[in-house]
């Protein structure tokens, strides 16, 4: 039998585009943590990410999937239209908080005028509620941050990483602050 959530979680990303595009993964509070682009399907890349199947921002512990609970969806026509989307979608959500991509992506070419996003949530509200009890996202995060340090030390020193270190350590000190104002 599977559990309940994976089930919802594999119902939800069967409904995402199969085309070629962009996506964003989104955390709990619907804020952008990776921006990545698929040149076979969003659904097939998307569910590779969340099944921890050949995902490298996963398999590097830049992406925590426990927190993604929403993919915004960008299909393009071309191939040719791919790399300019995902700077754009990258330059427009990394300096409100730190995307988990590892390296920088570079300038769009050319501005893009933005379609809106196709949103598929695939955590259920009951369990992103849940989630986001400050006592239990901050003892997440805090494991996170501890194995990406790990992999770090000593698997991968890269920048990629140190980049992606910092982002969890951003994370970390909101939910340490959420925790303590709790308590007053």
């Amino acid at each position: 039998m599977i559990a309940p959530h994976i089930e919802y979680r594999k119902n939800a990303v069967a409904r995402l585009t199969n085309q070629i595009g962009v996506y964003v993964l989104c955390d709990l509070d619907n804020v952008p943590v990776y921006v990545g682009q698929s040149t076979d399907g969003i659904r097939a890349r998307v569910q590779r990410h969340l099944t921890s199947a050949r995902s490298d921002v996963i398999a590097n512990r830049q992406v925590d999937v426990w927190e993604v609970a929403f993919v915004w969806a960008f299909p393009v026509a071309e191939k040719s239209q791919l790399n300019n989307l995902e700077s754009t979608l990258f330059h427009l959500h990394d300096p409100q908080s730190q995307l988990m991509n590892g390296k920088l992506l570079p300038p769009p070419d050319h501005p893009v005028d933005l379609p809106e996003p196709k949103i598929v949530q695939v955590i259920q509200d009951r369990e992103i509620e849940e989630r986001k009890d400050p006592q239990l996202r901050l003892v997440r995060q805090a494991k996170h941050y501890a194995d990406i340090i790990g992999h770090y030390l000593t698997v991968k020193n890269s920048p990629e990483i140190a980049r992606a270190m910092a982002a969890h350590f951003a994370r970390l000190t909101r939910y340490h602050q959420s925790l303590l104002d709790l308590s007053k």
